[in-house]
């Protein structure tokens, strides 16, 4: 999916959601548009403020407008707590599995990595970012990727920062899905309630 200027998209919708813009100078680059900007805030309408926080979630996991219309249809009609729902199809995307087990620094370059061959679940090589892992699933390194300079040294890589429902090992390179993904508020740049009700209009 080709994606416009990072930072300015970051700006404009007031969250870090790309690599680039998850640093010191972008926050002290937002902190003095906020400064200068005065007088009395423009009043936001529901519809902006949603569509703000669609776009935030499309962009943190590198979606496309009609994949995330289909994860949130699916969500609506099938569940009957469609945040969490919602949030559980993007969270067992292959390549989000990939980028939370800590295989890539970005989604965007394990959604590159998935395509390209270098994984396997469950011993078959799939090339689909959007892939959907469950529960019990094993996702590892094809062989003919072990020695690729995107993984040597893989044994030094930690379990810091992998999910409470996946589990790493370093030393094989692999991961396996031990639970369902869990929604925790506090660890999203986006509200996906707001999203939902977007859809809805």
């Amino acid at each position: 999916m080709k994606i416009g200027p990072k930072y300015k998209i970051a700006k404009r919708l007031g969250a870090p959601i790309f690599e680039k813009t998850q640093t010191q100078k972008f926050a002290l680059s937002a902190a003095r548009v906020g400064r200068v900007r005065k007088g009395r805030p423009a009043q936001m309408s529901d519809f902006k403020r949603q569509l703000i926080e669609k776009q935030k979630m499309r962009f943190s996991y590198g979606i496309t407008e009609k994949q995330l219309r289909k994860y949130v249809d699916e969500a609506v009609l099938k569940s009957a707590h469609p945040t969490i729902f919602l949030m559980g199809r993007l969270e067992s995307r292959l390549d989000n599995v990939a980028y939370r087990l800590g295989f890539a620094k970005t989604r965007r370059m394990s959604r590159q990595m998935v395509s390209h061959g270098h994984f396997k679940v469950n011993g078959k090589k799939l090339t689909v970012p959007s892939h959907q892992v469950k529960t019990g699933d094993i996702i590892s390194v094809r062989d003919g990727s072990r020695s690729s300079g995107l993984f040597t040294g893989g044994e030094e890589k930690t379990t810091t920062g992998v999910p409470s429902w996946m589990k790493f090992d370093p030393k094989s390179l692999e991961g396996s899905v031990t639970g369902v993904p869990t929604y925790e508020p506090t660890e999203t740049l986006f509200d996906p309630e707001q999203v939902l009700e977007f859809y809805s209009r």
